[in-house]
């Protein structure tokens, strides 16, 4: 038997975008999961959306927040809920493609790896294609991912639960799927990742995380505080990322009719 996803979706006023994101999942090969929607209060009309979707698929699970906490608390009240296997993250107005789970799930076990990410596609507000995608390094450790500011997207992050245990997202506003991955890497070696683009990012006018000067304090405190660094390397590695966001350098970015001549085979390649 297929082994159980559990897919954490935190929402919050994405009525818009959410269907579509709910149909991603519906679509995938791999058929054992669950969705585990956590409405952090939402304003508009997601609760209506979401009804047909409640009503029909038992393994559709929604909860809302008592009051607006962010993503972090969201996320967090998802893994609480969550029985499966192994865990997965899509937010509420990206997409995944329909081999995403089972091409993934695959290349986790033949490379032994608790924890991977995949490649993903840029797309814009109105599902448009920007034409690039990000492909994360083969093998993200726990160094390599503070230096590079987190070059493997929340979209793409799958982890073995029955290894890496029971987690919660570490409690800051911004950069707190960051914070959970750098918490991951302190239970496995590092993070795996696959060259395939299995996933579509939205990029929204109205992202929290669009603004990147208004993230320096959520980094200080992530080092600092979080992962209890000092303050020469909590100050370094805010260097490394502001650096790496100015150049560019260190990020895998692509062009989709590049990534299109590649043979879907090379996604299982064994990882040394």
């Amino acid at each position: 038997m297929e082994e159980l996803v559990s897919i954490v979706m935190p929402t919050y006023n994405c009525a818009a975008f959410i269907e579509e994101s709910i149909k991603s999942i519906i679509a995938q090969h791999h058929k054992n999961w669950e969705l585990i929607i956590v409405d952090d209060c939402s304003t508009d009309n997601t609760k209506a959306v979401l009804a047909p979707y409640l009503a029909k698929y038992p393994n559709i699970h929604y909860t809302c927040l008592e009051k607006n906490s962010g993503p972090a608390v969201a996320r967090s009240e998802a893994l609480k809920q969550a029985k499966g296997d192994y865990i997965a993250f899509l937010d509420s107005d990206d997409l995944w493609t329909p081999n995403k789970l089972s091409l993934q799930i695959d290349f986790m076990k033949q490379n032994k790896a608790a924890f991977s990410a995949t490649g993903y596609e840029w797309i814009n507000e109105d599902g448009s294609s920007k034409g690039v995608a990000l492909i994360p390094p083969k093998i993200t450790s726990y160094s390599k991912l503070l230096r590079l500011g987190c070059p493997i997207g929340n979209l793409t992050c799958m982890y073995d639960r029955r290894i890496i245990g029971e987690q919660q997202v570490p409690s800051i506003k911004k950069r707190n799927d960051y914070a959970l991955w750098l918490q991951t890497l302190h239970k496995t070696n590092a993070c795996y990742g696959m060259p395939d683009v299995l996933a579509k990012y939205r990029i929204r006018t109205s992202s929290i995380s669009r603004n990147k000067l208004a993230l320096l304090p959520y980094h200080w405190h992530l080092y600092r505080h979080i992962e209890k660094l000092g303050i020469i390397k909590s100050a370094w590695y805010i260097l490394c990322w502001a650096f790496i966001k100015g150049t560019k350098i260190g990020i895998n970015k692509v062009r989709l009719e590049d990534l299109h001549k590649r043979d879907i085979a090379d996604s299982v390649l064994h990882y040394e």
